[in-house]
């Protein structure tokens, strides 16, 4: 098989959320790959820090500030990127946020909140991405879901809801953009190493639920999600298209 098939030299990867966590990962096993990556979060040191990190490691890395949810910020951002030249030929929606509250205590403003971070969001800079990768005819969306896309858990309704959604609109991506070149796919990773988990990690009586309910007996590594974005943003997925892979240690796979 020829290597070049998972080469991503000369493509540009947005990840949004990438100061930190999965989404840091990620971005750095694109760059591994070849790319140029545009980093994403509101957090101005964080971003600035993770960026000269990467920039150390001899990758070409772009800042692009925004909170997710401010759709002005958005089409600001990709204005940006149109004046520098930077075209983004792999877009990863992995910006989200999680609230864990009984539905009955749950306050719409909190609903509408996770809806916008997670969901919403993903629409709003797909929608924004797809418009300069048709004329193109290429482009790679991957937005990242969940075990929640596909099981509900209690405590989580509105995560589980955008995650949910988040399936649905990679399949309507594909539905709309799978003429003009443009594969739109979604990761779904199970429970994870990461600051956003930390509390789970931390409860022996919820971590003692993940180590049992997993049949790999451990919670995944971050790195872990490295294979399945190199293969989504690369050539060897090209006829790939409105999928979502679950990395969750085969957790979705038992009963």
């Amino acid at each position: 098989m020829s290597r070049h098939l998972f080469d991503l030299t000369g493509r540009t990867a947005l990840v949004t959320g990438s100061s930190r966590g999965l989404g840091q990962a990620m971005a750095e096993g694109l760059a591994a790959a070849g790319a140029a990556v545009v980093l994403n979060g509101v957090d101005a040191a964080r971003l600035a820090d993770a960026a000269a990190e990467m920039r150390a490691g001899g990758h070409t890395v772009h800042e692009a500030r925004f909170d997710v949810t401010d759709e002005a910020a958005i089409l600001a951002a990709f204005a940006t990127l149109d004046t520098r030249g930077v075209a983004v030929d792999v877009l990863v929606n992995n910006a989200g946020m999680q609230l864990r509250r009984p539905m009955v205590e749950l306050e719409t403003a909190d609903w509408r909140r996770v809806i916008e971070t997670n969901l919403t969001s993903a629409f709003v800079i797909g929608r924004e991405a797809a418009k300069r990768m048709i004329p193109r005819g290429y482009g790679k969306i991957i937005n990242i879901g969940s075990l929640t896309s596909d099981a509900a858990r209690a405590t989580v309704a509105p995560y589980t809801v955008a995650k949910g959604g988040i399936k649905m609109l990679t399949r309507a991506m594909t539905a709309e953009w799978a003429a003009h070149g443009i594969q739109a796919n979604a990761i779904g990773p199970g429970y994870m190493l990461t600051d956003m988990n930390q509390a789970l990690v931390d409860n022996p009586t919820f971590n003692a639920w993940v180590l049992a309910r997993t049949p790999s007996r451990r919670w995944g590594r971050p790195e872990e999600l490295i294979g399945t974005a190199v293969f989504l943003a690369s050539a060897a997925s090209d006829y790939v298209n409105g999928q979502i892979i679950y990395v969750d240690g085969g957790m979705l796979a038992v009963l």
